[in-house]
């Protein structure tokens, strides 16, 4: 079996596409009590560990994973804590605690040089600053920006943290590998220098519009039509929303639909603000793929609600969204629920990288292979 070691594992979204792809998953580690409840829930056979990553070294994976000390990792991956890199947050990067777990893992992935690792965060790392200034100290009157302080500089000390490893990344829309969702996320894969291979990420397969080489991205409607949900869970709107969100077109529209003499009054402070305000009093779309599943549909400038009924969406359409296996149960309150499914890399996806990764993996095996019975062949040349 290929052997994989799981961190940061949530609702169990990589777990599950890595384990749909073959992958043999030997620990599975997550700080979240209750998350980890979810885990053994749907694995019962799977090993969770309930710990913080901050706190492991080699030995204690290799001990907590059952592994022999000669047995190599083939695959350690996980999708880290993303708040320090968001756009919406306060940019902190690397020194918020959040931002020191993805180079904790960077530092596992040297001490435990598994053959290939992968992580995964928000696009918004891609374009992070080391330290972050705030903009009302920016331009004239002020020094210059200094290097740590400029774009992408967080993005370029991450990468130096994985010494030994051939690393490519890329941003990948969700909805082009066929899920019915628009996230954005970017992913990280490193090939161990001596494997001598550098990891391409699999081609899309689908377009906003269907074209040749390409199917059309599948929408909200089509993935409702497809499922049965025996019931729904769901936290209510108030009153207030409620009767605005009646107001919304059935099908999908947003506080640009609502009539022009009560927009004003329903947005509040924020009908003064900039931005596009897409996600106010937003009724998802059924002809286009969902919007990225948030921690919560019901926040007020992110709201996530039903095309048709005057809810936002439930657990059940998040699962469905994130294409968890049918039946798959989420503990905690239902608040916690929206936050693991929410946090999900979609099944789908994390299975088709795993394929790509587990495939990547073989040739190496099969090269290595090649490679000693071409040695042994000349061995026994040189000896007659």
């Amino acid at each position: 079996m290929t052997i994989a070691v799981s961190f940061f594992a949530g609702a169990g979204g990589l777990d599950t596409g890595m384990h749909q792809a073959g992958f043999d998953i030997r620990l599975t580690v997550e700080i979240e009590d209750t998350f980890c409840e979810t885990l053994r829930l749907n694995y019962p056979d799977l090993n969770v560990m309930s710990g913080d990553i901050m706190a492991y070294d080699r030995d204690r994976i290799y001990r907590e994973a059952n592994l022999n000390r000669g047995e190599e990792v083939d695959l350690m991956f996980g999708g880290s804590p993303c708040q320090s890199f968001s756009t919406a947050g306060k940019r902190k990067a690397f020194s918020d605690p959040r931002g020191q777990a993805m180079i904790k893992f960077a530092e596992l992935v040297r001490e435990v040089r598994p053959k290939v690792f992968l992580l995964e965060n928000v696009k918004g790392l891609l374009s992070a600053a080391l330290k972050h200034r705030p903009l009302n100290q920016r331009g004239e009157g002020f020094p210059p920006l200094e290097s740590e302080e400029l774009p992408g500089s967080a993005l370029q000390y991450l990468l130096r943290q994985f010494r030994g490893y051939k690393v490519s990344y890329e941003l990948l829309n969700a909805a082009d590998y066929g899920v019915p969702q628009t996230r954005e996320r970017v992913f990280f894969v490193g090939v161990r220098n001596d494997l001598g291979v550098r990891y391409q990420f699999p081609p899309k397969t689908h377009s906003p519009e269907e074209k040749e080489g390409f199917q059309r991205w599948i929408t909200l409607g089509e993935l409702l039509q497809n499922v049965h949900f025996d019931e729904h869970h769901y936290v209510d709107y108030s009153a207030e929303r409620l009767r605005y969100m009646k107001m919304i077109p059935r099908g999908g529209g947003n506080w640009r639909d609502l009539p022009r003499e009560i927009v004003k009054e329903a947005m509040g402070g924020a009908f003064e603000s900039g931005g596009g305000k897409v996600g106010f009093y937003r009724r998802l779309w059924v002809d286009r793929p969902a919007p990225t599943m948030l921690t919560s549909p019901i926040q007020k400038s992110t709201n996530l609600g039903h095309p048709f009924e005057d809810r936002p969406l439930s657990i059940e359409e998040y699962l469905a969204i994130q294409e968890f296996p049918q039946g798959y149960q989420v503990a905690g309150t239902i608040s916690q629920k929206y936050t693991q499914i929410g946090n999900a890399v979609p099944v789908r996806l994390a299975r088709i990288l795993g394929e790509s990764i587990f495939e990547l993996l073989q040739n190496i095996e099969l090269q290595r292979q090649i490679n000693e019975v071409n040695y042994q062949v000349a061995a026994t040349n040189i000896d007659r």
